[in-house]
């Protein structure tokens, strides 16, 4: 870290700095986003997403406690009905103008299998809390996301994941579920009863009804040993096939401009218990942000920069628990896209998509991240049929990202990728039509629980082509 600091900082005497207001990042771009009105005329107070992108004003808000209580609110409250969970999605899955419904209320564990190792979790609890509610019964989940802030059910409706070529998303590890509909049913569901809707539901973008409680298949409580090393991208891109291989959880984050990748794996281990350290990462990303911001447009400088800075950096190791690993902290903001891919595309997209960067964004510096997720068949997980491998490019939120738009989608579409549910696409109805083999059959479920769209808002219009 100190030599990083020391590199960077030295970048100023190295000349960089002293070109300034030529090359550098002009100061003026990095401001705060605008925000929107506290209030809205008629005194309807905001909600806004994560990154500050989504927003809303709805008439209504609701917390119910019980699921009659949810039946209540899906039957009668003003329309669209959107739940909604901790707002890390940045597509527009969550804005209405009508009634925004959270499950806060309706979180913890109800029940537990200690010899199946399998749990049953309100789908209001956030993934931070539940993991360590499955440790007191001697469990965890299998896998988790690389941030842990979101609802269970806000989870499982985006089809949100972990990275490990042997393990399922989320939703791939859900046995049983129950539904409150707008028509004002409670389903419960799973492979032998109402299986359609078990098939169409774990991954549901909260527009079928929504999910009041789950049964997770769990595993015994693990220790794992999590490495991070800095390496070379174009060795480690080479070897991935190797690394998912080797791995029991792998992924890596490519940083534009610098020709570096910082390669991270899970694995488990009988070592003694090594705790985590400070986290590091948000002194990485914003060190990688000083130098796009000295180095402006001297991408050959940056690059010498950074191998110069990151070239002797230490691997950093923790052992523990799994669910204390798998998650990180992430208090940086930012807009993110991310699709799945085939496999066997992702190295080469993931190579167009840094070449584009590289020649046309110089003010990118947020690391690019690839994971890799094992085949599973909900009806509407990216996941479906296909082990994939995921790329996700991030946009720093004070930065511009329509580039992900023009520059990014268009490889990750010519590849075959589908898109995280939750991140930003530009994908409709007939475009998930030809991605997913059992769309149509998702589409009747959909119909059949919520026959007058109460569920659907602007954006799932589109998405489901729904009036």
């Amino acid at each position: 870290m100190t030599t990083r600091r020391r590199v960077i900082a030295g970048a100023a005497g190295a000349g960089v700095a002293g070109v300034g207001g030529a090359v550098g990042y002009r100061a003026w771009r990095d401001r705060e986003p605008s925000v929107p009105p506290a209030q809205d005329k008629d005194g309807r107070l905001l909600w806004r997403n994560w990154s500050g992108i989504q927003n809303a004003y709805p008439a209504h808000r609701a917390a119910p406690d019980t699921e009659d209580a949810l039946v209540d609110v899906l039957k009668n409250a003003p329309g669209p009905v959107r739940p909604v969970g901790s707002g890390h999605s940045f597509t527009a899955l969550v804005p209405t103008s009508g009634t925004l419904l959270t499950l806060d209320r309706m979180s913890g564990l109800t029940a537990h299998d200690a010899t199946a190792h399998r749990a049953t979790v309100r789908a209001g609890t956030r993934l931070g809390d539940l993991g360590p509610a499955l440790a007191d019964i001697g469990q965890e989940m299998a896998n988790l996301p690389d941030i842990n802030k979101q609802s269970l059910g806000g989870a499982l409706g985006t089809g949100t994941h972990g990275t490990g070529r042997a393990l399922r998303a989320i939703h791939g590890d859900v046995v049983a579920l129950r539904i409150a509909t707008p028509k004002g049913d409670v389903l419960a569901c799973d492979r032998a009863n109402n299986a359609d809707v078990f098939h169409a539901a774990r991954v549901n973008l909260g527009a079928f009804g929504v999910v009041s409680e789950v049964t997770l298949q769990n595993i015994p409580l693990t220790r794992v040993l999590k490495r991070t090393t800095v390496r070379q991208l174009d060795e480690v891109m080479e070897e991935w096939p190797d690394l998912i291989a080797r791995h029991r959880n792998v992924e890596f984050y490519a940083i534009p401009f610098t020709g570096l990748a910082a390669v991270i794996t899970v694995d488990e281990t009988d070592r003694p218990v090594l705790p985590r350290g400070p986290d590091t990462d948000v002194d990485a990303v914003m060190e990688l942000k000083k130098l796009r911001d000295l180095t402006g447009f001297l991408p050959d400088v940056r690059r010498s920069l950074a191998q110069s800075a990151f070239k002797d950096a230490p691997a950093e190791e923790a052992v523990d628990e799994g669910w204390k690993l798998l998650s990180n902290e992430r208090p940086v903001r930012f807009n993110e896209m991310e699709y799945h891919l085939p496999l066997e595309a992702q190295m080469g997209a993931l190579r167009e998509v840094i070449a584009a960067i590289e020649k046309h964004r110089a003010d990118v510096f947020f690391p690019i991240e690839a994971r890799v997720i094992d085949e599973d068949d909900a009806w509407l997980s990216p996941f479906f049929g296909r082990v994939s491998g995921s790329i996700a490019v991030h946009a720093y939120y004070k930065d511009d990202y329509q580039f992900l738009f023009d520059l990014v989608e268009p490889i990750l579409r010519r590849h075959g990728g589908r898109p995280h549910w939750g991140k930003l696409h530009s994908l409709k109805s007939a475009d998930f039509a030809a991605l997913y083999p059992r769309f149509k059959d998702a589409l009747a479920v959909r119909e059949m629980l919520d026959p007058d769209g109460r569920m659907l808002n602007e954006h799932l219009r589109s998405v489901f082509a729904h009036g």
